[in-house]
C-alpha cells in the first residue's frame, strides 16, 4: 500500500483529495497546510508520495520540492494546483505529476500508478485489496484472488468465497502487482501462482487455475506467451 501525505493550505482540497484516495490502494499517513509543516511530517512518517499544492503561505509547494529533492531518501511529488504556469519549473524539480485542480480521480490514479512504477521492488507493493460493501471497507488479502476480469468500465475480482467489483482499472491492478499478475486477454488478469495449465474447450483456451472451477478464456494473442510461462515453471 502507498503511503500519501496532503499538502494543502485549503481545507476542502485537502478533504477532497482524502475522499480520492479513498477508493484507492493508498494510505494517508498525515495532512499539512503549507510548505513548512509538510517537511515536519515528511520526516516523521516518511511517505512515498507528496501531494503538493504550489500557492501556500511562507514555505510554498516549489520551495518545498526542492527542499524533499534533497532527502534520501526522497518521495515523489504530484503537484496539484489551480495555476498552469509553474509546470515547466515543477518537472525541473523531477515532479511525477503536475495536476490541475479541480483534480480528477483519474487522473489521480494513473500519477499515483507511476509513483508505484518508480518505487523499489516490492516497495508499494499492496498485500490486499479495499472492497467498498454495504456499512464499510473490506481489506481482501491478495493470496485469495484467483483473477480479475474487465466488463465495459467494471472490473471484477473472483477470490476465495466470492467476487467483487473493484474501482481500479487492469491496468493500474498489473502496475501494483506487476509480475504477481499474468495477462491472459485484453479483459482479464490472473494470479501467477493460481496458474496451473490450460485447457482448450471448443474453438478457445481457458486458464485452469488452482482453488476454483472457474476457467476464463486465454485470447489468441496470449496463448503462446501463457503456454510460454507453463513451460518455464515446469522445468
Amino acid at each position: 500500500m502507498i503511503k500519501v501525505l496532503i499538502v494543502d493550505d485549503e481545507a476542502p482540497a485537502r478533504s477532497r483529495l482524502r475522499r480520492m484516495l479513498e477508493g484507492l490502494d493508498a494510505e494517508i499517513i498525515g495532512e499539512a497546510a503549507d510548505g513548512e509543516s509538510a517537511l515536519k511530517e515528511v520526516t516523521e512518517g516518511r511517505p512515498d508520495v507528496v501531494l503538493l499544492d504550489v500557492r501556500m503561505p511562507g514555505v510554498d509547494g516549489l520551495e518545498a520540492a526542492h527542499h524533499l529533492a534533497g532527502l534520501d531518501p526522497s518521495p515523489a511529488v504530484i503537484f496539484t494546483t489551480a495555476f498552469e504556469q509553474h509546470a515547466l519549473e515543477a518537472f525541473d524539480l523531477e515532479a511525477v505529476d503536475y495536476l490541475l485542480k479541480p483534480v480528477r480521480r483519474e487522473r489521480l490514479e494513473r500519477a499515483l500508478a507511476r509513483v508505484v512504477e518508480r518505487l523499489p521492488s516490492g516497495a508499494g507493493r499492496p498485500d490486499s485489496l479495499r472492497l467498498h460493501q454495504r456499512g464499510g471497507v473490506r481489506l481482501l488479502p491478495f493470496e485469495a484472488v484467483f483473477y480479475f476480469q474487465a466488463d465495459n468500465k467494471y472490473v471484477t475480482v473472483y477470490y476465495e468465497g466470492g467476487e467483487a467489483l473493484l474501482e481500479q482499472s487492469l491496468k493500474v491492478l498489473a502496475q501494483q502487482f506487476g509480475e504477481d499478475l499474468v495477462r491472459i486477454h485484453r479483459n482479464a488478469l490472473v494470479v501467477r501462482e493460481r496458474l496451473l495449465g490450460m485447457e482448450r474447450v471448443g474453438g478457445s483456451y481457458r486458464a485452469i487455475l488452482e482453488g476454483t472451477a472457474e476457467r476464463p478464456e486465454i485470447s489468441r494473442r496470449h496463448v503462446s506467451d501463457v503456454k510460454a510461462l507453463l513451460e518455464a515453471a515446469s522445468v
